[in-house]
């Protein structure tokens, strides 16, 4: 190797490795832009929680199954609280029987199962039956909980209240 290369070979290095931290920041930085976003979509404002709509049209409201966090999805439209297989296997929870349900993509057979729920905002549901679909794709929030709960919506906000 030549004087005249070694000179070459550390310029390409550091743009290589300029290139590298460039990209590094770039990935740190969006990656805190999306936690900032998710995060956003929910507030606390004294006993009321505030949602916001998020990108996929959907309200979501982080929480636990148990000792597992979980993002449930709000579902108004679901009777009662439904988790997929996969999550109600890493929470523990045991089959107490097998059902058979109607959804969106058909009719589907799981199981029940009792679950401790817990909402971030201090909204609890213990020992909650639950339903468990091994193809669900995401943990929805039923009316059994929700129900419990005063709830008004507008344009791109659910906002959630104790029952007096």
């Amino acid at each position: 190797m030549s004087q005249q290369e070694l000179p070459h070979t550390f310029k390409l290095l550091t743009i290589w490795l300029l290139v590298g931290l460039v990209g590094l920041v770039v990935f740190l930085g969006f990656k805190a832009w999306e936690r900032e976003r998710v995060a956003s979509r929910f507030q606390l404002a004294g006993e009321t929680v505030v949602l916001t709509r998020a990108d996929d049209g959907h309200f979501h409201w982080p929480g636990r199954v148990g000792d597992v966090e979980v993002d449930f999805l709000v579902d108004t439209g679901a009777t009662a609280t439904a988790l997929p297989q996969s999550l109600a296997e890493r929470a523990g929870l045991k089959p107490l029987g097998a059902v058979r349900t109607q959804t969106a993509a058909g009719a589907v057979q799981g199981f029940v199962a009792r679950a401790d729920v817990s909402l971030d905002g201090g909204v609890r549901a213990e020992r909650l039956t639950v339903t468990v679909l091994p193809t669900l794709g995401a943990p929805l929030l039923g009316m059994d909980v929700l129900g419990r709960l005063h709830f008004t919506q507008k344009p791109g906000e659910l906002r959630i209240e104790p029952q007096p």
